[in-house]
């Protein structure tokens, strides 16, 4: 069976994505984290192993449990975070 999200935050964008998730943070221990992004581009660099990728619609940034990052904005965008307790498809 596939996992299902179990969390999603509300739909941000360039004006409402918290400060929070552009600062350094984690993912909690036994939680995956899918950023999916809906409209434009948004940065996502990993902290371990080291990894800059630019995100786009269609192109789903994957956070493995307790894993440091955080998100850069690049211009105007829409995305959301789904909150997975195993593996999302995919990984």
């Amino acid at each position: 069976m596939d996992a299902a999200p179990y969390k999603s935050t509300p739909v941000f964008t360039e004006e409402t994505l918290p400060a929070a998730l552009q600062k350094k943070h984690n993912t909690k221990a036994g939680v995956w984290g899918v950023v999916r992004v809906i409209e434009g581009e948004l940065g996502l660099t990993l902290l371990d192993p080291p990894s800059e990728t630019v995100l786009r619609p269609g192109e789903a940034g994957v956070l493995q449990p307790e894993q440091w990052h955080f998100v850069t904005l690049r211009g105007p965008m829409q995305m959301q975070i789904d909150f997975y307790d195993r593996p999302p498809p995919g990984a």
